[in-house]
């Protein structure tokens, strides 16, 4: 007898991670369905797509039941702070209704499927210490607050209607493919091209006074996939490096990959309303009950997109 093919059926497949969700996924033996609002992005080849928009509770309702999915994984969402302050009304449109229809879709359809919620380290109260996940939430910005919100109406439907719904709080993570308004791409980005030119060069940046726990998006899909494969969908998770990185560190490493002088300027347009000083993760949970530890560092990132920058 053929052995049943888990299926997983992601919104918001066509952002920075969901190609390497879905990798994450088709290499574990998953049959996997992409979806978002437009494009299928760099989706592998594999992956079947159905193009829906998250704000549309009907399309999302019709998607879930014509592909009946074993986990829906939901990455579709305003994932920028910065941008979150300029967008608020948007912001919870997208991160919290967006959730809701996957929620109601999920509760009506015949087969439940197991969801899982991408929340954020920007939950929290600000503190200098390492965030566990017993850490007091109180989200400083639009974005956490609507990751907050999320969460609440996740325990809301896991406790009224019976749905496992999973909620994991990643902290920051980068690679090839993510979006240069982000820091670490902007870096990389910015020093490839002054390298290429063959002239010494000057770059923008922010604020580089804060410490960031940065992942490899790798192993960031990686925890996704093995909290939703274990049982309790109450345990939430916190998926970090463990490590504050200091960014003007970081920078002097992508610097240093140039062999043209850099200037660094500061720009002022760069800084958020509020910026935390410093958020690192506690990854104690996840690593005692699920045996999943980092695998690569942020050094292992910033390399492979200042050479895809360096490349394009």
């Amino acid at each position: 007898m053929e052995k049943y093919m888990e299926k997983v059926l992601i919104f918001g497949a066509g952002g920075f991670v969901g190609s390497y969700l879905s990798r994450e996924f088709l290499e574990h033996g998953y049959a996997v369905v992409g979806s978002d609002k437009a494009t299928r992005g760099q989706l592998p080849p594999e992956v079947a797509f159905h193009p829906a928009d998250l704000l549309n509770a009907e399309e999302v309702e019709s998607l879930v039941n014509a592909v009946g999915p074993d986990v829906v994984i939901n990455l579709a969402a305003i994932s920028s702070v910065g941008a979150s302050w300029g967008i608020p009304q948007t912001t919870i449109e997208v991160n919290v209704v967006g959730a809701l229809n996957i929620l109601e879709a999920a509760r009506k359809a015949e087969k439940k499927p197991r969801i899982l919620f991408v929340g954020s380290s920007e939950e929290y109260v600000i503190t200098e210490q390492a965030i566990d996940e017993e850490t007091e939430l109180n989200a400083s910005n639009p974005y956490g607050i609507s990751k907050v919100t999320q969460e609440n109406f996740a325990a809301l439907y896991r406790a009224h209607y019976g749905l496992q719904v999973y909620c994991v709080r990643p902290f920051n993570h980068t690679g090839v493919g993510q979006r240069d308004s982000f820091v670490l791409p902007s870096f990389c980005k910015q020093v490839a091209e002054i390298e290429k030119s063959g002239q010494p060069g000057t770059i923008q940046v922010g604020n580089l006074n804060i410490e960031r726990d940065f992942s490899h998006v790798k192993d960031i899909v990686r925890a996704y996939r093995m909290i939703v494969e274990q049982d309790d969908c109450r345990a939430i998770y916190n998926v970090g490096s463990g490590t504050a990185y200091n960014l003007t560190e970081l920078l002097q490493y992508v610097t240093k990959l140039s062999h043209q002088p850099i200037s660094i300027e500061v720009d002022p347009a760069r800084f958020r309303p509020s910026d935390q000083p410093r958020i690192c993760c506690d990854h104690s949970r996840i690593t005692e009950e699920l045996g999943w530890t980092p695998e690569y560092s942020v050094y292992d990132a910033l390399k492979e997109m200042y050479d895809a920058f360096l490349n394009a």
